[in-house]
């Protein structure tokens, strides 16, 4: 499974959004309207699902699904 779609299932999961809901470019605030909580309890899911630690700097890069997977891929090919 692509980086892409496991990104999605988590927001599915979490944010209770139909997948068809969720394009690479949605934008999470404005669009599927992700409010704080939601983006905190999300980071924490991708940080489970990827092993991996995400700081502030890069969180604050998270405004769709490409943002989120082009984070994730840099950081798990590092």
């Amino acid at each position: 499974m692509d980086t892409k779609t496991k990104i999605k299932e988590i927001l599915v999961k979490l944010l209770k959004v139909k997948p068809e809901e969720l394009k690479d470019d949605a934008k999470l605030y404005d669009g599927i309207g992700v409010d704080s909580t939601e983006m905190v309890e999300t980071v924490i899911a991708l940080e489970k699902e990827f092993g991996t630690k995400l700081s502030p700097k890069e969180i604050t890069k998270f405004s769709s699904i490409d943002d989120i997977a082009r984070v994730i891929k840099s950081k798990i090919s590092a």
